[in-house]
């Protein structure tokens, strides 16, 4: 049976086993050189996984990804400010594709680091899982400041 078309993440126990393997797989597929390989991400228009018709052809589709510290614009597809009283916010469908490093020039992204729980840390200690590329209008050391993250667990 194949994969599924939408991975849920959070459900997982060991994430990252998951995305290595990912870039394991498409270096093999592609010829490229593990070594010189890294993650990308767009966030999607799908607001649910149920909302996915498609697979794709590189990568993987995955969703329960939490927002703390900022929210998501679905119109111009990018961070904002988040809302008062809104500490948690669900992430829209995230595409995560393995690329060559030499290949990827972002601009007016931030590297976000996604972690296992709020605590930025699961029980043995370890809470970095990636770090996924968000768009933003604001300069990268506003979302530094306001301690933003993707939780892939809320509490």
């Amino acid at each position: 049976e194949a994969e599924p078309s939408v991975m849920w993440l959070s459900g997982l126990h060991i994430p990252e086993s998951y995305l290595t393997a990912l870039v394991q797989a498409t270096c093999r597929k592609n010829g490229w050189p593990l070594d010189k390989s890294t993650l990308y991400t767009n966030v999607t228009q799908f607001a649910t996984a149920e909302d996915v018709t498609e697979r794709t052809s590189q990568g993987c589709f995955v969703h329960g990804l939490y927002l703390e510290g900022a929210g998501w614009d679905r119109e111009e597809n990018c961070l904002i400010k988040q809302k008062p009283k809104q500490l948690i916010q669900d992430l829209p469908v995230l595409k995560i594709i393995p690329i060559e490093a030499h290949r990827l020039k972002l601009q007016n992204t931030f590297r976000t680091p996604v972690y296992v729980t709020s605590q930025r840390r699961n029980a043995m200690g370890v809470g970095l899982v990636f770090e996924a590329d968000l768009a933003t209008t604001e300069h990268i050391s506003h979302w530094v400041l306001q301690g933003f993250c993707l939780i892939l667990n809320i509490d």
